[in-house]
């Protein structure tokens, strides 16, 4: 829902000369230096980036869903990169706490990740839990008045650089499942956190990614989100849901530049003299990449407007999701294809980009686990 559309083409037009001007330029830079220049940080927050999705009661832009995927549709137009260092305050990082934080907790925390004055982190995954986020074993032990957290997380976003963790821990040792699941929030500077140093990824240079351990390190009892107890695995599933849908946004941003730019080289770049867009081969190339990322926006937009009006699409946004980040995988591989040996050098930006949507099949539920979502959710419509 696009509530005041002449004040949110400002912001559409904000971001858009941002990305254009501002980031774009520094792609390079930031793949060669892997780290984002703080005065472009500090630009974001400026702009209210951190805020998008958090509520104007606390400091945040307050968008509905469609307005912030049209967001990140202009985001992808740029190194996802950019996106990553605002993207847990305005996805998972926050929005546990929003969904299912007491009015202290979200007073608290909310208005420092909407201002980007903290940066916020998602921590679920652990060397032997991924997909399966219920078998999670990091522990967390009542001891009167403060919990105590044992464990480790793993490719944890965020984390070299994040003042506020929400970990998922398992309260009720007897469980095997997400039921004994629940969530904490944890300030970076306590006692007996720390965090592993970055790891050295396939794409995505200038985004941080490490382990975070947990060593005897004691939290209040109100850092339990909500205060109660086993509600972590539902919240984590609602937080992974509404992530999907910004992530497949993402993707068709991603989508249409790596189309524009196949586009713009096919028709410079001249092969058996014309230019190789005349070839029928090229000319479907980028028939198929069009397609796929109008399909995409579609699947997306829908989504979005379902969820905003009080619906749960559970299964369509999974398969927006699903779509759009297999999408622009095959559009990834088909412009290094159209560009051809120039596809392969890292002058030309194509090859950066291709490595770095690969990741967007596995953030926020792989592709597989997309699948079990959309058919499980099939087979219960058809059982009701």
């Amino acid at each position: 829902m696009i509530r005041d559309p002449a004040v949110f083409e400002q912001l559409i037009d904000s971001v858009r000369r941002f990305v254009q001007t501002d980031l774009v330029p520094l792609e390079a830079r930031v793949a060669e230096e892997d780290r984002v220049p703080p005065d472009i940080v500090q630009q974001m927050r400026d702009l209210g980036l951190f805020g998008i999705s958090i509520p104007e009661e606390y400091g945040g832009l307050g968008l509905t869903m469609e307005e912030e995927v049209y967001v990140a549709f202009e985001l992808g137009g740029t190194s996802p990169a950019f996106r990553s260092v605002f993207g847990t305050n305005v996805g998972i990082g926050s929005q546990g706490l929003l969904m299912d934080g007491t009015p202290e907790q979200k007073a608290r925390y909310l208005p420092k990740l909407a201002s980007g004055e903290i940066i916020s982190s998602f921590a679920l995954t652990e060397p032997e839990a991924g997909s399966d986020a219920g078998s999670l074993r990091t522990s967390a032990r009542r001891e009167g008045d403060s919990y105590v957290l044992n464990g480790t997380k793993r490719f944890i976003t965020n984390a070299p650089s994040a003042g506020l963790f929400t970990v998922y821990a398992r309260t009720d040792a007897n469980t095997a499942d997400g039921s004994g699941v629940s969530a904490f929030l944890v300030e970076a500077n306590t006692p007996g956190l720390s965090v592993g140093k970055p790891e050295k990824k396939m794409g995505q240079q200038g985004s941080h990614v490490s382990d975070v351990i947990f060593d005897d390190c004691r939290v209040p009892a109100d850092a339990l989100l909500g205060g109660e107890e086993g509600q972590g695995f539902k919240t984590a599933m609602k937080v992974l849901d509404r992530g999907r849908l910004h992530m497949a946004a993402l993707s068709v941003g991603v989508s249409q530049r790596l189309l524009d730019m196949m586009v713009s080289y096919s028709t410079e770049r001249r092969q058996f003299k014309k230019a190789i867009a005349e070839f029928q081969l090229i000319q479907a190339m980028l028939a198929d990449s069009h397609t796929e990322t109008y399909a995409s926006r579609c699947m997306v937009l829908d989504a979005a407007r379902r969820r905003d009006s009080g619906q749960n699409p559970v299964r369509d946004i999974a398969a927006a999701k699903y779509f759009a980040t297999e999408a622009v995988g095959r559009i990834a591989d088909r412009a290094v294809q159209v560009f051809g040996g120039a596809g392969y050098i890292s002058d030309y930006g194509v090859e950066r980009l291709y490595r770095d949507v690969r990741i967007f099949r596995i953030y926020e539920g792989t592709s597989q686990i997309q699948q079990l979502v959309i058919a499980k959710e099939l087979l219960r419509a058809a059982a009701r």
